[in-house]
C-alpha cells in the first residue's frame, strides 16, 4: 500500500522541512514538497507534529533466552512506545551467552514471533573464543562486545590486552566493530580496597569505588589497539568526561574509534542521588553535575558520536532496596522507551529546543547508532530506507509513572521525572506499531542480519 506521511516539521538529512514522505510497501520511495501528494496515496497528515526517523538503540540488554529479567516481548513493546524501531541486543545477560553460533541460534528461537520492532544481535568476545568470531560474522551478528573488567556474569569473562589482540586479529579487515565496556580492573580494585570499611549505603562510597581513572586507562589502551590494528573500536556508555581529550585527539589523527554516552549520564548527577537509592546503580557510575555538563558539551562538539540507553533491567529484589547497599545491588538502568523525551528535555533545558535540536536528536539516536551497526536501511528519512517513522510532540509536558513503563519490571530511576516531548505514533517499515498509548496487537519485528 502506497502511503504519504506529511508534516510541516520532518527531520531529514537536509534539515527540518515541510515535506511529504512517500512510502511504497516497507521502503521510502520519495520525498516530495509538502503540498505534493501523488494521486492514489493514503495520506497521513500530522500537521505540525514532528516526523522523525525511527530511533536505533544499539545498547539494549533483552536478557533472553534464559532469564526472566526482561524478554523480547516486553523489551520491544517498550521500544515501540518510545519511538525505537531497531534495537541491538547485548550478548551477556542471556543463557547461553551469545559467544557461539549455537547460542545465537538459541536467541533467534527465543525472538521468533515475539518482537514488536526489528532487532539484531551483538556477539561476545570472552577469554578463549577468538576462533568463534569468524563463524559469528558469517552467521550475521552486527559486531562484538567485550568487557575489560568483571561483567558480573560468570559465563561472560572479561578480557585483557592479550585476548583483545587475538580478537582484533580476527576482526581486522572485516568491517565488524569491537565494542568495549571501558573500565580496567586495577583502579577499581585499589579504590574498593581503600573503601572496605566505608558506609556502602552512601552513593559517594560507590562513586569513589569506580574512579575516572578506570575509564581513562581503558580508553587509552583501546585507542592504542584501534590505531595499531586499524580496526573499528567503539566505547560504550562513556561516563567520565576526563576521557574526552584523549578521544578528541585520537579522532583528530584518524584513529577508528567511536564513542557513545547514555541518556542517564546526560540526565542524572551524583549530587542528586540519595543514599540507598540503588535503582540508580550502574557501571560506570553517574558522576557529578560538572561531569554531566562536560558530556553534553562533548556530544554537541561531536567527540561523542551518539546516545544509547544501556537498558539493563533486573528483577526488583536484585536492587536490594531493603538494604540500600550499593556493593550488593545489581547494576543497570531500566529506561527503554524514555530516552527520546529525556534527551529532548535536556536539550531544551540547554537552549536547544529547536529545529537544530531535533536534527541533533536524529543524528544521536538514529543515524549514528545505525552507522555503528552497519544498518544501511535505517537511521534516516531518505529514499531507499525503511519506512521507520516517529510522530513526536516536542511540546507536551508529562511526568513518568509506572503506567508509562512497558518493560517487564516497573523499577527505574526515571519514575517521577518531569519530561517534555512525547511519542504519539511509531511506524515500522510502513506498519503502525504504536499509537494512542497502545502497542499494536501483532509482532512485526524481524531480525536484521549483517552481511
Amino acid at each position: 500500500m502506497a502511503q504519504a506521511f506529511r508534516s510541516t516539521r520532518v527531520v531529514t538529512p537536509e534539515g527540518v522541512r515541510a515535506v511529504c514522505v512517500i512510502a511504497e510497501g516497507e521502503r521510502i520511495a520519495a520525498v516530495h514538497a509538502w503540498e505534493d501528494v501523488p494521486a492514489g496515496m493514503v495520506l497521513r497528515d500530522f500537521g505540525d507534529a514532528v516526523l522523525m526517523p525511527g530511533l536505533v538503540d544499539t545498547h539494549v540488554h533483552i536478557n533472553d533466552p534464559g532469564r526472566d529479567w526482561e524478554g523480547f516481548e516486553t523489551a520491544t513493546r517498550a521500544a515501540a512506545a518510545g519511538g525505537v524501531t531497531m534495537i541491538v541486543d547485548m550478548p551477556l545477560n542471556c543463557v547461553p551467552e551469545t559467544t557461539t553460533v549455537t547460542a545465537l541460534e538459541a536467541k533467534r528461537a527465543a525472538a521468533r514471533g515475539r518482537a514488536w520492532v526489528d532487532w539484531a544481535a551483538w556477539g561476545g568476545v570472552v577469554r578463549g573464543n577468538a576462533e568463534e568470531l569468524p563463524a559469528l560474522i558469517e552467521a550475521g551478528v552486527a559486531g562484538f562486545k567485550c568487557f575489560l573488567i568483571d561483567s558480573g556474569i560468570e559465563g561472560f569473562s572479561w578480557v585483557d590486552e592479550a585476548e583483545l589482540r587475538l580478537a582484533l586479529k580476527k576482526l581486522r579487515g572485516s568491517g565488524w566493530p569491537l565494542l568495549a565496556h571501558a573500565e580496567v580492573a586495577e583502579p577499581v580494585r585499589a579504590a574498593t580496597e581503600r573503601l572496605r570499611d566505608a558506609d556502602w549505603r552512601k552513593y559517594a562510597t560507590y562513586l569513589a569505588s569506580r574512579p575516572d581513572a578506570a575509564e581513562v586507562e581503558a580508553i587509552a589502551l583501546l585507542i592504542s589497539l584501534a590505531e595499531e590494528f586499524q580496526t573499528a573500536v567503539h566505547i560504550v556508555h562513556l561516563a567520565s568526561a576526563e576521557a574526552l581529550p584523549l578521544l578528541a585527539e585520537a579522532r583528530g589523527r584518524g584513529v577508528p574509534v567511536t564513542v557513545e554516552t547514555c541518556a542517564h549520564y546526560l540526565w542524572f548527577a551524583a549530587e542528586e542521588i540519595a543514599d540507598g537509592a540503588t535503582e540508580y546503580k550502574c557501571a560506570p557510575p553517574m558522576r557529578g553535575a560538572a561531569n554531566r555538563e562536560a558530556l553534553w558539551k562533548g556530544s554537541m562538539d561531536g567527540v561523542i558520536d551518539f546516545v544509547a540507553t544501556d537498558h539493563s533491567p533486573c528483577a526488583p529484589e536484585m536492587k536490594r532496596r531493603d538494604e540500600g547497599r550499593w556493593d550488593l545491588a545489581w547494576g543497570g538502568i531500566a529506561s527503554l522507551g524514555l530516552a527520546l523525551p529525556v534527551v529532548w528535555t535536556g536539550l531544551a533545558q540547554r537552549g536547544m529546543g529547536s529545529a537544530e535540536g531535533l536534527a541533533r536528536v536524529a543524528e544521536w539516536m538514529s543515524t549514528g547508532p545505525a552507522r555503528l551497526a552497519g544498518i544501511a536501511v535505517k537511521g534516516g528519512i531518505r529514499i531507499g530506507a525503511n519506512a521507520d517513522l516517529v510522530v513526536f510532540d516536542p511540546d507536551v509536558e508529562w511526568t513518568v509513572t509506572e503506567d508509562d513503563l512497558l518493560f517487564r519490571h516497573k523499577i527505574s530511576p526515571y519514575l517521577g521525572a518531569a519530561l517534555r516531548g512525547r511519542v504519539l505514533e511509531t511506524w515500522l517499515r510502513g506498519e503502525r506499531v504504536y499509537w494512542n498509548g497502545q502497542v499494536g496487537s501483532e509482532a512485526h519485528g524481524r531480525e536484521w542480519i549483517r552481511r
